[in-house]
């Protein structure tokens, strides 16, 4: 292993660091006076004395991590073989959350169509293409009725099953570049302890599913001051370390420029939040998390590397089943901070614990990549 590429790396986070650090205040500025800030008026976890003290709170802070990144590897890390994709579809992912951000605070409550009144018009309607109309698209409208039960503000800003299209569109434009850009021993599977079998195309639905679950679970987890700052560090330190053991030096240079800028922008973010990461930064760098891992050939680390998060949509995905099939719930409150706060935990008290078993999950994954 070369040291001179963890040298490198260490400069890139250091240059990172400084570089957000320096405008960040600009951002704040930019945030605060165009009122992109959190509203208690469609947002139900302000709701309560303990929380309302984050209304006013600038959101898509994430803003200072995608952009420095963005920039800093365009300038001195551009390979076409390596980080164009990810930087890419972080960006359409970062695109996805910032116009979510943006809607749910200037957006209109958009109308919602029920399936019964489909069905009714089904039966009622005197045109008989109009019927055939209804009939067509009554499948798409109960998936979309039925992804919409994990949104939680429906009326406004991107809906879910919106979301999962533009996720499956940067999902799908990572399989194709591992299975078609980045050579065939990337159409094997890494096992730990267990080698690589060949599994062939089958490794395209199985990157589509882990860059969308993990956005997604880093989405859910964005809910403490803190709390995915922090253990993104963590998860992309991971990656640091496992690109440098794979000898894979642009990746290496990627994941310690994303340390760096989330160093600075978990200082801003620490209680009381200067500002709050938003969609567009928590969309964003969970899927460049699956993508950086998927592209040192460890996705089946990637529950490990992303624990907290996985944890985090995981009790979202329970409290949603058993309030359905079973009437009630499972957790005080989903996702799972949210239910510790509900239990009268600190948040200071659920992060820094989070944060310290997410390392613990970290250090495991680290530790068995090293196992060919």
């Amino acid at each position: 292993m070369n040291v001179d590429i963890i040298q490198h790396a260490l400069v890139y986070l250091l240059f990172s660091a400084i570089g957000a650090f320096i405008w960040a205040p600009l951002l704040t500025k930019f945030l605060y006076k165009y009122k992109i800030t959190r509203r208690d008026e469609f947002d139900f976890t302000l709701k309560g004395q303990e929380r309302n003290y984050k209304i006013g709170t600038p959101i898509m802070g994430g803003l200072l991590v995608v952009v420095t990144v963005t920039v800093i590897t365009i300038l001195f890390n551009w390979n076409r073989e390596n980080t164009y994709v990810p930087i890419g579809v972080m960006g359409i992912a970062a695109l996805l959350g910032g116009a979510d951000d943006l809607l749910n605070i200037f957006g209109k409550k958009r109308r919602e169509r029920h399936i019964s009144h489909i069905l009714n018009l089904i039966v009622v309607h005197k045109l008989w293409y109009m019927k055939l109309w209804y009939m067509l698209i009554l499948p798409w409208e109960v998936f979309r009725k039925t992804v919409s039960i994990f949104g939680s503000h429906p009326g406004r800003g991107i809906q879910v099953h919106e979301k999962l299209i533009f996720q499956f569109v940067a999902g799908a434009i990572t399989a194709w570049w591992i299975y078609y850009k980045l050579g065939v021993q990337w159409h094997s599977l890494w096992i730990p302890f267990d080698g690589q079998p060949y599994i062939g195309w089958w490794i395209i639905p199985i990157v589509i599913f882990f860059v969308m679950f993990t956005a997604n679970a880093v989405n859910f987890a964005d809910g403490l001051d803190g709390l995915v700052g922090g253990s993104l560090i963590i998860t992309f330190l991971g990656l640091m370390l496992i690109s440098w053991t794979e000898g894979r030096i642009s990746f290496t240079y990627l994941n310690a420029t994303v340390v760096g800028a989330l160093i600075a922008y978990t200082y801003f973010n620490v209680k009381p939040a200067r500002f709050q990461m938003g969609d567009v930064g928590s969309l964003g760098l969970g899927a460049l998390l699956a993508i950086n891992a998927i592209a040192v050939n460890r996705t089946l680390l990637i529950p490990f590397l992303g624990f907290i998060f996985y944890v985090e949509i995981i009790s979202v995905i329970i409290q949603v089943f058993c309030r359905r099939l079973l009437g009630r719930r499972f957790f005080k409150m989903a996702p799972l901070h949210h239910h510790f706060e509900f239990r009268g935990w600190s948040e200071e008290k659920i992060v820094m614990r989070f944060w310290l078993l997410h390392g613990f999950f970290v250090i495991l994954a680290v530790w068995m990549s090293l196992y060919k």
